[in-house]
């Protein structure tokens, strides 16, 4: 088969390649999957550069999430060969037939393609863990979105407009937010520079915002710290601005909000039953045409390093998917 493999860590994506290697077989607890698509997540990049906190041993093949079908499973998984499904682990998905632990599985939701699943899983597991477990999400609260034009953000935007908040979504590329309205249309956008709490301020009629989801870091968290508001929530999802930022613990005292660090994989591995639950809380709203994956370009395997570059240079607005037999 072929599969996406990082031999060396670097700057460029010079240690990865694309390589024929055996197949693998199927260990104890795991689900046996022919691959039909795989989607890129920030993290995969992390971990080519050795920058991401799980760092496997080498040489791996890389990708969290695919789509695709079962060919062998255990009896009593739960899964059977032919079934469609969605999931993954931290390494292995950009292969054309991966080993995925049953417990990372979920079957794919009626009427959604392989394309979709594999965009879902992650980016929406991260926004529902983390607007409506961790921070209990409300109809009409207002809800700040940063890096909106990324998988996670976009999936945060769609799910919180499907859950009734009032969304404000955020990015530092002007003419994304244009691509962000077209998609989901939230209730404002906002251009993520500099000091960004007077629109804030306007935008919520001096309300500030209930829920703020940072997946950005640095200059954005500094300046989110002021858009909280008292006994709202700031999510710190991520640090895709490369700069992890520090607090004096004195600001969320006086300003009455909470700091809350989101694991989404971590949080589903530790409470189970949490994760089977929120997973069918996101088919379900799949199922009734509620929320929808954005998906900015579909690759083939072998273009690999289009995409990775795509999203190094931010230049997307939504997923890749790549489709591990073309």
């Amino acid at each position: 088969m072929r599969a996406l493999v990082v031999s060396e860590l670097s700057s460029d994506l010079s240690g990865v390649e694309l390589r024929d290697m055996p197949a693998p077989t199927r260990n104890a607890g795991e689900v046996l999957v022919r691959v039909h698509a795989a989607s890129l997540n920030f993290p995969d990049l992390l971990m080519t550069q050795g920058k991401y906190q799980f760092k496997p041993e080498m040489p791996f093949v890389c990708g969290l999430e695919m789509a695709g079908e079962v060919i062998e499973a255990e009896l009593g998984s739960g899964f059977a060969p032919g079934d469609p499904v969605i999931g993954g682990n931290k390494t292995g998905a950009f292969a054309e037939i991966a080993g995925i632990p049953a417990r990372g599985l979920s079957h794919l939701a009626k009427g959604v393609s392989f394309t979709e699943g594999a965009a879902m899983g992650a980016a929406y597991s991260t926004a529902y863990t983390g607007l409506v477990e961790l921070c209990g999400l409300q109809k009409g609260q207002w809800v700040l979105i940063h890096g909106a034009s990324g998988g996670v953000g976009l999936a945060a935007v769609d799910l919180a407009k499907a859950l009734g908040a009032k969304v404000i979504a955020a990015s530092g590329v002007e003419d994304k937010l244009e691509r962000i309205e077209a998609l989901y249309q939230p209730d404002a956008t906002l251009l993520a520079e500099g000091r960004f709490r007077e629109k804030v301020t306007e935008i919520t009629g001096g309300n500030l915002c209930d829920i703020v989801f940072d997946p950005v870091g640095g200059d954005i968290f500094d300046e989110s710290t002021r858009c909280v508001a008292f006994a709202g929530k700031l999510v710190v999802v991520g640090f895709t601005s490369g700069r992890i930022a520090e607090i004096a613990t004195n600001i969320p005292l006086i300003k009455g909000f909470s700091i809350v660090g989101l694991r989404a994989g971590e949080y589903a591995r530790r409470f189970p039953e949490r994760g089977i639950a929120i997973s069918q809380q996101i088919t379900k709203l799949t199922e009734a045409g509620r929320i929808k994956p954005a998906i900015d370009r579909i690759l083939p395997l072998s273009s690999w390093r289009d995409g990775f570059e795509a999203m190094a240079n931010r230049e997307l607005v939504g997923k890749v998917v790549f489709e591990p037999g073309k």
